[in-house]
């Protein structure tokens, strides 16, 4: 294959992931009152259908990312993908709630693979100046996903059950499966291949982030709080260990030299953090408080990825002619703005308010986005591309955790064990605005991080 070929086997293989991940992610949450009716099961179980993937996702993307660059990475992504594939037909057939939360332990598995790798092999193949154009497709992809996500996965659960929205994913995968096999069957990017693994480093960073992870979402309890002084302990002695390794699964340099990739990937913490919960709170709000069906609620929750999906590419584009610096920071204050209108909010909310502040948040997310990940990896040298693109999906992973665990917490504090009823309404509409008021703070704070990250081409 010539290097044309190869790149649009990779731009389709990216596009194709990056759509199939959004969108199991995106359908899950417009079926979730769906599952909680099938399991009869309280708001804090539920949410943790979407955090429990989340959490395995987050804790083994970094170390997948370094082995993606020793082992190689397309291999990494197609083990990956045969694993997300198989889990996601064996979830439709969960016979109760906690069966279901473990396979989407495993499912989060396959995506971590994924995820780490996918953007390395973008970067390995499209050279500066034309990467932005390519992750902005990549990402695109993720919103179309996002897009379809809500319709799709609305038509099949008022039709089908829920359980059609994981059986939608297996063919899809089994095709890309073949795809990968058959047009890169000769290629692999291992641009660290021959130096070791740290699995030492790889433990304490499994089991410190996760910890991390777990404790903020209880840590109301004694055992939230165990689990906080336990990720202090293994954090520590993870950053000790780094800085001692001559191969280690995150070299601190890049932190500790490089402000734009310090400052970038804290933009992507916040902006995480900050917008991951709006999905899951609005398809509460507009199934409870509207008393709008899946299929309904699915098309207004479409809004939102429809214009990322529309202006990610041409942002993408614009950040390889124009300092990332401008436009991921003109991109987050957008989104605050558009969690600022979501926290007036309440039960007589007309619909095109919150179409309004959908396509505020679609922009905000489309000029943040792709020129974020493109400030990140054009940063780095081309041996840390894997690195890189799981820390990448490291900041993005953790700041959804984070946001689905402040969701949580507060489901439990102001929410209790208590089935989703009637009862709750009242209490949940003052808690959606509460959350998308402080949400809207802590964007506009990571506006400051993504402005202090500095000009990119003066870095590399």
């Amino acid at each position: 294959m010539n290097n044309l070929d190869i790149k649009k086997s990779v731009l389709i293989t990216s596009v194709i992931s990056s759509f199939l991940t959004a969108f199991l992610g995106s359908s899950v949450s417009v079926a979730l009152p769906a599952i909680q009716r099938h399991f009869k099961i309280d708001a804090v179980t539920l949410a943790w259908i979407t955090s429990s993937y989340l959490l395995a996702t987050a804790s083994i993307l970094l170390p997948f990312g370094r082995l993606s660059d020793i082992a190689g990475r397309k291999k990494t992504f197609l083990i990956g993908l045969i694993f997300f594939t198989f889990f996601s037909f064996l979830c439709s057939f969960a016979p109760n709630i906690y069966i279901l939360i473990v396979l989407r332990i495993f499912q989060g598995v396959g995506s971590a693979m994924i995820f780490s790798s996918s953007t390395a092999i973008i970067s390995s193949v499209f050279p500066t100046g034309e990467r932005g154009k390519a992750m902005g497709m990549s990402v695109s992809a993720v919103y179309l996903g996002l897009t379809a996500g809500p319709l799709i996965g609305g038509i099949l659960t008022q039709n089908l059950g829920w359980q059609s929205i994981f059986l939608l994913n297996f063919p899809v995968g089994v095709f890309l499966s073949l795809f990968v096999s058959k047009n890169l069957k000769n290629k692999e990017w291992a641009d660290s291949k021959g130096e070791k693994f740290d699995w030492v480093g790889s433990f304490l960073y499994v089991i410190g982030l996760s910890s991390l992870i777990l404790g903020f979402t209880k840590i109301q309890t004694t055992f939230g709080k165990v689990y906080l002084a336990i990720s202090f302990v293994f954090i520590l002695f993870f950053l000790f260990v780094e800085n001692k390794n001559s191969h280690p699964i995150l070299p601190i340099k890049l932190f500790t030299r490089n402000t734009t990739f310090t400052f970038s990937n804290l933009a992507a913490l916040i902006n995480y953090s900050a917008t991951f919960a709006v999905t899951f709170l609005l398809s509460l709000y507009l199934q409870y408080i509207k008393g709008i069906t899946p299929q309904s609620a699915g098309v207004i929750l479409a809004i939102q990825p429809i214009i990322q999906a529309v202006f990610s590419s041409p942002a993408g584009k614009l950040s390889d002619k124009l300092e990332p610096q401008y436009v991921a920071s003109f991109g987050m204050i957008l989104t605050s703005s558009g969690l600022f209108l979501l926290s007036f909010i309440n039960f007589n909310t007309p619909i095109g308010f919150i179409l309004l502040a959908q396509i505020c948040l679609g922009l905000g997310f489309a000029f943040f986005s792709s020129p974020n990940t493109n400030a990140i990896i054009s940063s780095v040298e081309q041996k840390y591309y894997g690195v890189a693109s799981a820390t990448v999906g490291t900041m993005r992973l953790v700041g959804q955790t984070l946001s689905m665990g402040i969701v949580t917490m507060f489901f439990a504090l102001y929410l209790g064990g208590t089935k989703f009823g009637t009862h709750l309404y009242p209490h949940f509409l003052e808690l959606s605005r509460t959350l998308f008021l402080g949400f809207s703070i802590v964007c506009g704070i990571g506006v400051v991080a993504s402005i202090a990250r500095g000009k990119l081409w003066t870095e590399i």
